[in-house]
Order: C-alpha cells, then structure tokens, then sequence
C-alpha cells in the first residue's frame, strides 16, 4: 500500500496542465503514479521535471546507453516501479534485447558487449562506493567526452534518487510495466 497515496482524477486544473507536461502527448493511460504523488507537492514536482525531462529528452547519451544505465541503476537500487516503466517504454525502442533487460537485474555479464559491461560496471561501483575507480573511469573516457561523463553521473545519482524516492513512498507498480525477472 502506498505511503502517499496519488491524485485522482479529476485533476485541478493547474494540476492537470502540469501532469500533461510529464507525459508525452497521445499517452493511452492516466499519468504515471509518481507524477501524480510527486503533485502532493506541485512546486516540487515542478523543480524535479526539469532535471527528470532534460535528461530523458536532451542528453547526449546514446539512448541506448542511457536506458542500461537507468535499468542497472533501478535494479541494484531494487526499484522495480521504475525499472518496468522503462522497459515498458524504452527498452524495446532503444534495441535492448529480452536477455539484456533481465541482465540488467540479474547482473550477468554474457549478453552485453564490452563496452555495455563497462556502463554496468560503472552504475555498480557508484552504488557500491558512491565513486567510479580509476580504471573505469579511464575506460568510460575512451568511449564519451566530459559533458558525457558528466551527463553518465548525474544520470545515475537522479536514479538512484528516484529510485529511493519511490521505495520509501511504496507506490503500486504500474498496471502494464512488467516487474523484476523471477
């Protein structure tokens, strides 16, 4: 049972423009129940799209590279709500494949290229530690400039955060994101 529980329909109406604005337009379901638990508290909410949406809609990231992030994050964060709703939306879009998605759970290193071990690598000693360690970060400069890498932390640590936040408040998931692989 959620801590807080969501808005319901119907929505005031600067609410209701504000929840608009945290969904991408043609959506078929009600916004997500974070968003509206996150307009408990509307000046909040507003400050958090900003970050939430630059870093999904105009990062620098590779898509795909972004998502791997976010769903290893989610995972060793245990954040199932968060991790179906991107694999829900994203994963497929992006090219990740069935093994991939439960990888990013389970940690198994066999379906990932080199270079997506070393993004798994590096979410997992961030979550360990709070820190990369030099041979990784060494690693992820052969592969991204420094608003990337820049971008790749704070990508995480939004995560990670949203990740927390979501635990604590303990929302249902969403009705059609799939949990964690058994």
């Amino acid at each position: 049972m959620a801590r807080i529980t969501p808005l319901e329909p119907p929505y005031a109406p600067e609410i209701d423009e504000a929840l608009r604005k945290w969904m991408p337009p043609d959506v078929a379901h009600e916004p997500l129940i974070l968003f509206r638990t996150l307009h408990r508290n509307p000046e909040l909410a507003s400050r958090m799209r900003v970050l939430g949406a630059g870093l999904l809609a105009h990062g620098s990231l590779p898509p795909r590279d972004r998502e791997i992030v976010i769903d290893r994050v989610c995972a060793r964060a245990g954040c199932q709500y968060e991790w179906g709703v991107h694999v829900a939306t994203f994963a497929e879009a992006v090219g990740l494949t069935p093994e991939q998605i439960d990888a990013t759970v389970s940690g198994d290193p066999a379906p990932w290229s080199p270079k997506d071990r070393l993004l798994v690598n590096a979410v997992d000693e961030l979550h360990d530690s709070a820190e990369i360690s030099q041979p990784t970060w060494e690693a992820l400069a052969r592969h991204y400039d420094e608003p990337q890498l820049l971008e790749l932390l704070v990508l995480a640590g939004w995560y990670r955060l949203i990740s927390q936040l979501i635990n604590s408040i303990a929302p249902d998931n969403e009705p059609w994101a799939p949990p964690f692989p058994t």
